[in-house]
């Protein structure tokens, strides 16, 4: 790889559920002026993938249970937002004041299993959040392919969310779904400089590019949603991002 070109795609208009995203991407290049070519990636904002598919919860529409209760009590959040964090959740792996760390049900650690209200419209008469796609594998699958048929050309797509690490502070960009091409590549077995095999190094390049997009996008008022990537050598491949979580059995922070 020789050079890497990200590209912040211009005019992006802000998503309502029901919004037809490859219509809006394409909208978007054309004013950007850059005509996709095979293997090139588009990374989206976990957002406007949410809010094309109505992925809304609604407070006031929520009736939370004991058990998000009695949570919403020991962390000061507001009960109703625990049950939609609970009902998203299949583990509450830690808790403190005001956020929960849990494990979504797509797999993924998570702050209060994704769910967000930043950036997205609110009645304040009935306040509502922005919860992850239902499969955020197969919305990526589902974009590529209509892509494909729409201009004939096989383009990648990350999904990607921000999330804190373990050992470090802030967040970054990590990949949430992904579609055509391999997001963690084993280098086992390949050799180093000094012709030494490697044993156990893998790499997350879904991540390193969906971070690298993250970056671009910007966390505040940017309004800038999806990056165009050129020049990534990826692996074809029809595995989606699953293969980025950790088993449980592997995980030293359970």
């Amino acid at each position: 790889m020789s050079a890497l070109t990200l590209t912040t795609l211009l005019e992006f208009p802000l998503v309502e559920p029901g919004d037809n995203l490859v219509d809006q991407l394409l909208a978007s290049l054309d004013i950007t002026a850059v005509a996709l070519k095979d293997d090139d990636v588009l990374v989206l904002a976990q957002k406007i993938v949410s809010k094309a598919e109505g992925r809304y919860g609604y407070l006031n529409e929520t009736q939370p249970s004991e058990a998000a209760i009695e949570l919403a009590r020991s962390i000061d959040k507001d009960p109703r937002l625990v049950e939609l964090i609970l009902e998203e959740s299949v583990e509450v792996i830690r808790q403190r004041r005001g956020v929960v760390v849990v494990e979504h049900r797509l797999g993924y650690i998570h702050a209060n299993a994704g769910i967000d209200k930043s950036n997205i419209s609110s009645d304040e008469n009935n306040p509502r959040v922005l919860l992850l796609p239902l499969d955020s594998d197969a919305s990526a699958a589902r974009l590529r392919q209509a892509l494909a048929e729409r201009i004939g050309k096989n383009v990648h797509i990350i999904i990607n969310d921000s999330a804190g690490r373990a050992w470090r502070n802030g967040t970054v960009g990590m990949a949430i779904g992904t579609a055509g091409f391999e997001p963690l590549e084993s280098l086992i077995g390949e050799e180093d400089l000094f012709q030494r095999p490697m044993e156990v190094t893998e790499v997350a390049v879904a991540d390193e590019l969906a971070a690298a997009a993250s970056f671009m996008m910007g966390q505040a008022d940017e309004g800038s949603p999806v990056i165009h990537i050129r020049g990534a050598k990826l692996r074809p491949s029809k595995q989606g991002s699953r293969s980025l979580i950790r088993e449980k059995s592997k995980d030293m922070f359970r």
